[in-house]
């Protein structure tokens, strides 16, 4: 059985929603919970509720451990401090959900660059805000699980969603570093595009938004963040009990050798574009080293 007995998770964005399923998980399994929720609406304006005391409440009273944190996390200085939280109450940090997040849906020709930044600064900045003081002390322990919570919207594209759609993919590049980076020293780093009912999405989702339940997400993101953990730099899609691995692929193509066959020429590509594009035999590179070895044989051919 999975277990997350004598660990330590920071979730941010858990007082409502993914979030909320993801803490009450991971705490009944045995991990003490850093609850992070500033309590603000859905476009991050202010508010003065606190949905993170509720969700604390709830595992305490089923037994669990866990501690509310208001912080934003797109304040570098209030997102470290809410690793510094889980260290000084429950002496370490071992799992890091980045699962915060705002919308602020606008067509690009009308998009603010206002609404833009705010986006940026929760999804993106926020994850790197986060997850650079806990990378650390992942590091120095020689053990770590991060989760970056993706969309569909950066992966495949969303009408009104320039800013969301950038931010979420902007993660997984993020992903993707710390994966190579982390490698060594046992952290892995993987990322969830959620398909759920939450109150960011269930205008959007529409009827069938009542089949999406938010806690069919939280088993998958358990396991990512647990010790039994396989993989690392992956994208999994999750819906309704749905997951399936996600991934950017690289076809054959077409090679024109420059010193036998002379510069390639944008006619060139016209009159191959069906090879370029056809996807049979394509390949999954794990790094751009990965790729280069697909090219290298050609040019030395």
């Amino acid at each position: 059985m999975i277990d997350f007995q004598d660990r330590v998770a920071l979730i941010t964005g858990a007082g409502r929603g993914l979030g909320a399923h993801h803490a009450r998980l991971l705490a009944s399994r045995g991990a003490a919970v850093v609850v992070n929720d500033p309590g603000v609406a859905t476009d991050g304006t202010a508010s003065e509720q606190r949905p993170a005391d509720e969700v604390v409440a709830e595992i305490k009273a089923a037994g669990g451990a866990a501690v509310a944190d208001y912080g934003s996390v797109s304040d570098p200085a209030q997102a470290e401090a809410m690793v510094e939280r889980a260290v000084s109450e429950f002496g370490r940090i071992d799992i890091v959900v980045n699962n915060a997040g705002i919308l602020r849906d606008k067509a690009f020709h009308n998009l603010e660059w206002d609404n833009m930044n705010a986006v940026i600064d929760v999804h993106l900045r926020g994850a790197f805000h986060v997850t650079r003081p806990a990378f650390r002390k992942m590091r120095e322990q020689s053990y770590g699980r991060i989760v970056m919570t993706s969309s569909n919207s950066g992966l495949l594209g969303n009408f009104g969603q320039a800013n969301y759609g950038a931010a979420k993919l902007g993660q997984v590049g993020f992903m993707n570093v710390l994966k190579l980076e982390g490698a060594k020293y046992n952290i892995k780093v993987n990322a969830i595009a959620p398909v759920a009912r939450t109150r960011m999405t269930e205008e959007i989702l529409g009827p069938v938004a009542d089949k999406l339940e938010p806690g069919l997400v939280s088993p998958v993101v358990a396991y990512l963040c647990s010790e039994a953990c396989a993989v690392t730099g992956e994208i999994f899609s999750v819906a309704g009990g749905t997951v399936s691995r996600m991934f950017i692929g690289v076809t054959p193509g077409w090679f024109k050798h420059p010193d036998k066959e002379g510069a390639l020429t944008p006619e060139d590509v016209e009159a191959n574009l069906a090879k370029i594009r056809d996807e049979t035999g394509y390949i999954v590179p794990a790094s751009n080293q990965e790729e280069l070895q697909k090219i290298a044989p050609l040019l030395f051919s």
